[in-house]
């Protein structure tokens, strides 16, 4: 029985990717690097670290970890730049509504999340006190998808992995949860459709209850 919802945050609760791109792009042209729209593909659902490291990787180039480290601090802040002017007006149609009913059934709710600023985000979308658990960059150590993220909120929500369903864009995160003995709901990606358990274009108009029943196969 499924007593837990657990959400990206990224490209499900918010659509912060653009932020992401923006931020890298304009890092990648001051190193003189090549990265465009479809290069940001390859960074959905994972680190900051590791999504340089790809970029590192699609220009042919090696750094010391010392200077990934610095790159990917330079990056943040560009990034917070972009998210520090987030209004809640950019959350995606329809989360609120179904966050609100879900949690008013009895879900426990949690974000999992590969983001090291899932909180600020949250409060700036003014919907931080929605989330019984937030789990993310600052609290694992392998990015998906290995399941730690999930697996950790899971725990934090007090549930076996069993009783939770992960809403998730991405084909890593769907592995993720997958990995952890989770079903899945893909959101919004049609390239996930193949990977996940049930797949939603959005959370507008969704009954939550026929949604968990669907994505359990009933």
């Amino acid at each position: 029985m499924i007593r837990g919802l657990i959400f990206d945050l990224d490209g499900v609760i918010v659509d912060t990717a653009k932020y992401h791109f923006l931020a890298w792009k304009k890092l990648c042209d001051q190193l003189g690097f090549k990265f465009d729209i479809n290069d940001n593909e390859l960074l959905k659902g994972v680190s900051r670290v590791r999504s340089f490291e790809i970029i590192l990787d699609i220009n042919g180039q090696k750094m010391s970890e010392e200077k990934i480290q610095k790159y990917c601090t330079i990056k943040n802040k560009i990034y917070l730049e972009y998210i520090n002017r987030l209004t809640e007006d950019e959350l995606l149609p329809g989360v609120k509504d179904f966050m609100t009913k879900a949690r008013d059934k009895g879900y426990k709710t949690a974000i999992g999340s590969a983001s090291k600023n899932s909180l600020l985000i949250l409060e700036r979308l003014h919907i931080h006190e929605m989330f019984d658990a937030i789990i993310d960059g600052n609290k694992v150590s392998n990015a998906k998808p290995d399941p730690e993220v999930f697996v950790k909120a899971a725990q934090e929500l007090g549930l076996q992995n069993s009783e939770c369903i992960v809403f998730e864009d991405s084909v890593a995160g769907i592995v993720a949860a997958h990995n952890g003995g989770m079903k899945a709901i893909g959101v919004g990606n049609a390239e996930v459709q193949s990977y996940c358990d049930y797949f939603i274009k959005g959370f507008s108009n969704i009954d939550e209850c026929v949604l968990i029943k669907k994505a359990e196969g009933e």
